[in-house]
């Protein structure tokens, strides 16, 4: 029996074991953690872990043993991925890549956005992530 107009809470908390539930569908599910400690490390966090084992082996052994290498590399790979979407529309403005254009010339638009791309992500790899 379905109840109608029955409002489900999306995340709530088991008090007596301290889980996390959040809604999916009709069910509750444990709820992942999204503290930097688990949280997943994206692409530039990535590369950054590969940086500091090829080239800053200290750096990387000190951060995994004091435990807090993960949450330096979802803060890094964070603060590249903002610069890299702001360098991106940046360099689109500059550039009079808009929608306009998108429009008249999708082949051109792709170009110059594949352009503006590879640029904004090579300005994030020497600044942030080979240090």
């Amino acid at each position: 029996m379905v109840l109608e107009g029955l409002k489900m809470e999306r995340y709530i908390t088991d008090e007596r074991t301290g889980l996390n539930y959040e809604l999916v569908g009709s069910h509750y599910l444990i709820a992942g953690e999204d503290t930097p400690e688990h949280a997943p490390i994206g692409v530039w966090g990535q590369r950054h872990l590969r940086y500091l084992k090829a080239r800053r082996r200290v750096l990387y052994v000190n951060l995994l043993t004091s435990g807090a290498l993960n949450r330096y590399l979802v803060d890094l790979d964070r603060q590249a991925e903002e610069l890299f979407l702001r360098l991106v529309n940046q360099m689109a403005a500059a550039g009079g890549i808009t929608e306009a254009l998108k429009a008249a010339d999708q082949m051109e638009w792709v170009r110059r956005m594949n352009s503006v791309g590879n640029r904004a992500a090579e300005i994030v790899s020497a600044e942030l992530i080979n240090l």
